[in-house]
């Protein structure tokens, strides 16, 4: 996958590990992304609004809304429900990839990822939507 196809993607990444935000940050930024961060899925909502992401990749486990809640109202909303949303999670459960499908969401990716993993998620959905 060239930086070409990543150039001026918006994406999110919501997740409540400083790490993992920054991580990902760092390697989509490097790739010519756009990207947004957002702390849990309240703050997610409002990124969401306000920069109209490409893509989104939000963490199962956060604090005050779950990944699967914040999922779910992402795609239960007209504006949104055609973004690509990615879950992310350090289980690696059938039992959570099979809920994260029943909200709307298009992959799971396990933490900590690769960069290539996180690049191969992207590149699935830039490819299957065709955006």
């Amino acid at each position: 996958m060239s930086s070409n196809e990543l150039n001026g993607l918006r994406i999110l990444v919501v997740d409540d590990s400083k790490t993992i935000r920054r991580t990902a940050e760092t390697l989509l930024t490097k790739e010519g992304c756009q990207v947004f961060t957002a702390i849990d899925g309240f703050d997610a909502l409002s990124k969401i609004a306000d920069h109209q992401p490409d893509l989104i990749f939000v963490d199962i486990m956060m604090p005050r809304l779950d990944g699967y809640e914040t999922c779910s109202l992402i795609k239960h909303n007209k504006m949104f429900k055609q973004t690509p949303v990615i879950m992310l999670s350090s289980k690696d459960g059938l039992f959570d990839r099979a809920r994260g499908r029943i909200v709307g969401s298009e992959q799971y990716l396990t933490k900590p990822f690769t960069k290539d993993e996180l690049l191969g998620a992207i590149s699935n959905q830039i490819t299957s939507t065709e955006m």
